[in-house]
């Protein structure tokens, strides 16, 4: 069974950086497209960015692009959300999920097509 295990977040002051990681120990995720999603308090979990297969990028939030961007080490198994330019809307639990795609370049944020999630790690951005 994949596992997804995230590590990052925490407090981090409006216009820095942050990065999070998505591994999963013992498992290659070469099949998998992984999208990374939010959760603000009192709203819904809403599809940020994912990255497919082919190592693009895209994204479902606008107000991320230009800040955020997604890679992948596939000899560590390891995804990698990078935030720059933080602002306090940015706040939130941080999920990364995983979905084993048809073809190359495909990527979703419907939260129903992922099969596999990580444990969420929060994101503070606050002074």
């Amino acid at each position: 069974q994949l596992q997804l295990v995230e590590s990052g977040g925490g407090l981090v002051q409006p216009g820095g950086s942050s990065r999070l990681s998505c591994a999963a120990p013992g498992f290659t995720l070469n099949y998998y497209a992984i999208g990374w999603f939010r959760q603000a308090p009192g709203k819904e979990r809403e599809g940020v960015i994912c990255i497919s297969l082919s190592d693009d990028n895209t994204y479902y939030a606008d107000s991320v692009k230009g800040r955020f961007t997604v890679s992948r080490d596939n000899a560590k198994n390891t995804v990698y959300l990078q935030m720059n330019s933080l602002k306090p809307e940015d706040t939130g639990v941080y999920y990364c999920a995983a979905l084993r795609v048809p073809t190359y370049y495909y990527c979703s944020a419907n939260v129903d097509e992922y099969e596999y999630w990580g444990q969420g790690t929060q994101v503070t951005v606050s002074s």
